[in-house]
């Protein structure tokens, strides 16, 4: 699969690059080109000191529409709106949200749009997209931990099923990761505030990379 991640110069968009790109092609887009050829040498020198394998591109967030087979939306929720006015050509498209609204206090606390959850905010701004809630709930930290493995459960959910089961696969392909079927995008306001959850209890129980595992 040739997967584009926007916002993929963020720390969970590098992370992601690293991991996926050992099995498929993978472009890191940003808004600013030099951004995200940085961040691609960056994941190249990573991968190649441990003799990994990768296929990676840098390229616009526009680049990353224009290119990708799948294209993956790393970036704060609320940054969204912005982000897409920018963009073109995202119908049809199989589009993953691993976005998370939340609020910080004393403590981490799901902050939804009035949408219901930023997926189904992203399916509204793009109608003729087919968007996948997916790798939701995986520790920012872990992803770009390659001497370990992922062995996580993600919970997956649309309202398309040739989308929901591509993105699957694509979960299956890397490191351990369990690709669960939640059902439909109207689940996916409970699998996002899982996120804000497992901040907590990693924060509040001196715990380090709280992750969901469904037995």
């Amino acid at each position: 699969m040739k997967v584009g991640i926007i916002g993929g110069t963020g720390g969970i968009g590098q992370g992601m690059a690293l991991r996926l790109s050992q099995n498929h092609s993978v472009l890191i887009g940003s808004r600013i080109e030099e951004k995200a050829q940085a961040a691609c040498e960056l994941c190249e020198y990573a991968l190649k000191v441990l003799g990994l394998p990768f296929d990676l591109l840098p390229t616009t967030n526009q680049g990353v529409v224009d290119e990708s087979d799948i294209v993956v939306f790393s970036i704060p929720a609320e940054n969204l709106e912005q982000t897409i006015k920018g963009l073109t050509g995202l119908e049809g498209k199989t589009v993953i949200s691993l976005m998370n609204p939340m609020v910080r206090t004393d403590y981490f606390r799901y902050d939804p749009p009035a949408e219901g959850s930023a997926a189904l905010k992203l399916q509204k701004l793009l109608p003729d997209s087919k968007v996948v809630a997916a790798f939701n709930n995986i520790p920012a930290g872990k992803w770009q931990k390659l001497s370990e493995p992922l062995d996580y459960s993600v919970c997956v959910c649309s309202d398309f099923d040739d989308a929901k089961k591509t993105v699957m696969e694509l979960v299956e392909s890397v490191s351990e990761l369990k690709s669960l079927d939640a059902g439909p995008l109207a689940v996916s306001p409970y699998i996002e505030a899982i996120t804000p959850l497992v901040i907590n209890i990693a924060r509040f129980s001196k715990m380090r990379d709280v992750g969901v595992y469904f037995k």
